[in-house]
């Protein structure tokens, strides 16, 4: 109850009325506005009032008159003229049916077509007249079209011609109509033409054989010509083009040639500026062929210089140049082969056994189908004999070690077997010449001691025979220079002493005896010499023998014994090769041989040692 006493009765509260404004009013407002009829009279009135003034007033005054009447004569002369100006309508020609069409609107669609000036729409011009009949009246008129239609097809096959497309030319001049003269002209022209391009390539194919010859002043010779060809388009486009390739091509020359003599220059740097230069060179070019050459051939000189290297046991160097060689050289197999020997090879280069067996698996990495797969044979082969011969090595080194004669020569047997291509060949020489020089001083001294002993007597016999004594120690062994000294010396005291005994035995004054004795001495000296060389003409091993033994009848203290002896190493050697020839075949026979080698001669040594192993061999 008490919330229903404070909120007022909804149902009874009436609302305000609005204000509306009132109807009445406004109604009688808009009639009072409204025109009324009066007023619509007076305006009419004022109207037809001004119409009457103005009509008075055109026909009171002249002037007035005067413009009227000019302004309607103008309108009249203007509309006149119009209609006599006026073009008539252009037919449509494409919408023409053609079998219904007049000449005169054939002849003007022609001309309409013609005027395009396309070998096509000039044929459609000519098919729209050609039909007309002789005694047509515009039949002269026609055939002249024609006959200038035909020649224009004509002139646009030239005009492709000049252009350079010779085959729309050709196909355009075979288009011309069998009409009129043009037609006529088709065939030489078109001769005319193939010749003129004929031509032009000719000289064009010279040119470029010439480049490729490299002979660019010759191309350019050929170049020129094409300006006297009767074409625009072999005259500039052409012969522009052509000389664009000569320069390029002329450049390309000189790259090469300085490549070429940068490459016979030799070195590393010189090489890999030739390769720079080659390389510069496109591909394109009349002589990138040439360039590839040149740049092989750099690639294989850098290949030798990396050899080179591995010759001198260089490895670093050798890796360090053949990773310069590009990959335009073509030498990718090469380069790969030559990286798997080098490394192999630096292996052997320690000597352990384990080394050669570790190089020896690397080279077997290069197959037969590869560029160094030989060369890798040769190593493989090589590195297992020289395995075999450090073994032999070892074996010498311990023999050397032991005084007994059989062990020295056992320990130089073993060392000989070593080849000089081994890299322990020369520590094996070494152990040969140490022990070889200890078994010859063994050998010799005893003969340098009695000599010695003998020509202390001082007497001519005494002298002579440790002269004798002497001789048989051959200058190459290790006392050889202590025997000649020797010999030397015994064969002055000698001398001394005959001199002195022909002087004694002198009667009277006579010429000088000692110029007389030398005299003597040289015809006899140059007249054995004669005799031995006489001798060894005969080409037998015994007639060599022969002469060496004549050739050694000159006495020592002759100024013709150099000759002499000279002569006798000759023959020794041609004695030696003799034998060695035989020893594979007939080792008897080749010990025979070398045995004839005198003792004093350069080659009894080796012939000695050959020896030696031929007796050994014949044992087993």
């Amino acid at each position: 109850m008490t919330r229903d006493r404070g909120i007022p009765n909804r149902r009874n509260r009436k609302s305000p009325s609005r204000s509306s404004p009132p109807i009445e009013k406004s109604s009688a407002q808009a009639v009072k506005d409204r025109p009324q009829p009066e007023e619509k009279s007076d305006r009419m009135a004022n109207l037809l009032d001004r119409f009457h003034k103005a009509r008075k007033w055109l026909f009171s005054d002249w002037r007035a008159l005067i413009a009227l009447s000019l302004a309607v004569t103008g309108s009249a002369t203007a509309l006149s003229l119009a209609f006599l100006f006026k073009l008539p309508a252009v037919p449509n020609c494409p919408s023409i049916f053609w079998p219904l069409a007049s000449a005169s609107l054939r002849l003007h669609c022609a001309e309409i077509a013609a005027g395009k000036r396309t070998t096509r729409d000039l044929l459609e011009a000519i098919e729209l007249v050609k039909t007309l009949p002789p005694d047509h009246p515009l039949y002269d008129e026609a055939k002249r079209l024609i006959e200038l239609w035909a020649q224009e097809i004509l002139d646009l096959g030239e005009e492709a011609f000049q252009a350079g497309n010779l085959d729309e030319a050709i196909n355009t001049a075979n288009k011309v109509p069998k009409v009129g003269s043009a037609h006529g002209q088709v065939e030489d022209r078109i001769k005319r033409w193939r010749s003129i391009w004929s031509s032009a390539e000719s000289l064009y194919r010279k040119a470029e054989d010439a480049l490729r010859k490299e002979n660019w002043r010759l191309a350019l010779t050929e170049a020129g010509r094409l300006l006297s060809i009767d074409n625009k388009f072999w005259q500039t486009t052409k012969y522009q083009e052509l000389s664009t390739k000569i320069t390029a091509t002329r450049e390309d020359i000189t790259k090469i040639a300085k490549a070429k003599n940068l490459i016979e220059s030799g070195g590393l740097q010189n090489l890999a500026e030739a390769i720079k230069l080659v390389s510069a060179i496109n591909n394109q070019s009349y002589v990138y062929q040439r360039g590839q050459e040149v740049l092989a051939d750099a690639g294989k000189k850098m290949l030798d210089l990396a050899e080179a290297a591995l010759d001198r046991r260089d490895l670093t160097t050798a890796l360090d140049v053949i990773k310069q060689i590009p990959a335009a050289a073509n030498l990718q197999k090469e380069v790969e082969d030559f990286e798997v020997l080098a490394n192999a090879m630096g292996r052997v280069w320690n000597g352990a056994p384990e080394d050669y067996d570790a190089a020896i698996a690397q080279a077997q990495k290069v197959g037969s189908d590869r560029p160094f797969h030989n060369k890798a044979q040769q190593l493989i082969a090589r590195w297992r004999t020289e395995k075999g011969e450090m073994a032999q090595l070892d074996r010498a080194r311990q023999l050397a070690q032991s005084n007994r004669p059989e062990d020295l020569q056992a320990a130089i047997d073993a060392a000989s077997q070593v080849s000089d291509a081994n890299p322990k060949a020369k520590e094996a020489q070494q152990i040969v010449d140490k022990i070889t020089a200890d078994i010859q001083n063994r050998e010799d001294r005893p003969l340098i001691d009695q000599a010695e002993q003998i020509a202390n007597r001082g007497d001519a016999n005494s002298l002579q025979q440790a002269i004798d004594l002497l001789n048989r120690i051959s200058s190459r062994r290790a006392l050889g220079g202590e025997a000649v000294d020797k010999r030397r010396q015994y064969a002055s005291q000698l001398q001394s002493i005959r001199d002195r005994e022909r002087a004694l035995n002198q009667p009277s004054p006579s010429p000088d005896p000692t110029v007389q004795n030398r005299i003597q001495e040289a015809a006899s000296a140059e007249q054995i010499l004669q005799d031995a060389k006489n001798i060894a003409n005969g080409g037998t091993v015994d007639s060599v023998a022969e002469a060496i033994r004549k050739a050694d009848g000159v006495a020592l203290s002759s100024p013709m014994r150099q000759e002499a002896q000279s002569l006798m190493d000759q023959w020794s050697q041609q004695l030696l090769q003799t034998a060695m020839s035989q020893a594979s075949a007939d080792p008897g026979r080749a010990i025979a041989i070398a045995q004839q080698v005198p003792m004093g001669t350069n080659a009894y040594d080796q012939a000695q040692s050959l020896i030696q192993l031929w007796q050994q061999g014949l044992r087993r």
